[in-house]
């Protein structure tokens, strides 16, 4: 995050994750993660500066994008709960670019979430439960979750989307009894959506990461890993 701080232009890049990452919000406490099963599935524990909950990473699975907004930007906004709505609209734009449906055709079509934070009973836990400023949903379940992360020098906002929603992936690396993760679980399954579940013609990542890079309002559009 701190490569963004002395940037005079908005930017964005997309992350490519080498390897399973689990990533913990800014207050979450280290002791929720299962060290056994981290070390089994060889995957490191990363935290993040923004809230909100857990979220999990592997090679191939998702697109990661991180887009920096300088102070003395026009996109800039000092409301919070404004500031990102940006960020659903831009996403919103390359889905419709890949052959996904944004309007009626898909049920009540994508939307993104204005107004404050709603974690709900769950979001506090994992990250794609909850209803975050700028977040893309479809009949309720999100599609894009989003933090954001503010400084005197301007504001960077870190968003995702999985191929295929898997909430048991993430549970497995939580230090849970087995009765609890079943029944998370299944509290679980319907609160996303993978964005490969949006159409029969999906195509793969790479497109749509092809597609954010050309609709990004503005230059330095970048890769890192």
């Amino acid at each position: 995050m701190e490569q963004f701080r002395a940037a005079r232009q908005r930017a964005a890049v997309v992350r490519e994750v080498a390897h399973p990452m689990l990533v913990l919000g800014s207050t979450q406490p280290s002791d929720l993660v299962a060290p056994d099963a981290m070390r089994e599935r060889s995957v490191e524990v990363v935290r993040r500066r923004g809230g909100g909950g857990a979220v999990y990473l592997e090679p191939g699975g998702q697109l990661w994008v991180d887009a920096w907004i300088p102070r003395d930007d026009v996109l800039w906004s000092h409301d919070v709960s404004v500031a990102a709505e940006w960020v659903g609209q831009w996403w919103i734009e390359a889905l419709a670019g890949v052959g996904v449906d944004v309007g009626v055709g898909v049920a009540d079509g994508l939307s993104v979430h204005t107004g404050r934070s709603v974690p709900g009973a769950l979001g506090d836990l994992v990250c794609f439960a909850g209803r975050g400023p700028g977040e893309v949903f479809v009949d309720g379940r999100k599609v894009v979750g989003l933090s954001q992360w503010r400084s005197r020098e301007g504001a960077l906002f870190s968003s995702c989307a999985y191929l295929h929603w898997d909430p048991a992936a993430l549970l497995d690396l939580l230090s849970l009894d087995g009765e609890a993760r079943s029944e998370l679980a299944g509290e679980l399954r319907d609160v996303a959506v993978g964005v490969g579940g949006l159409t029969p013609s999906m195509p793969e990542l790479a497109g749509l990461r092809q597609r954010l890079v050309h609709a990004f309002p503005g230059i330095g559009v970048s890769g890192a890993s």
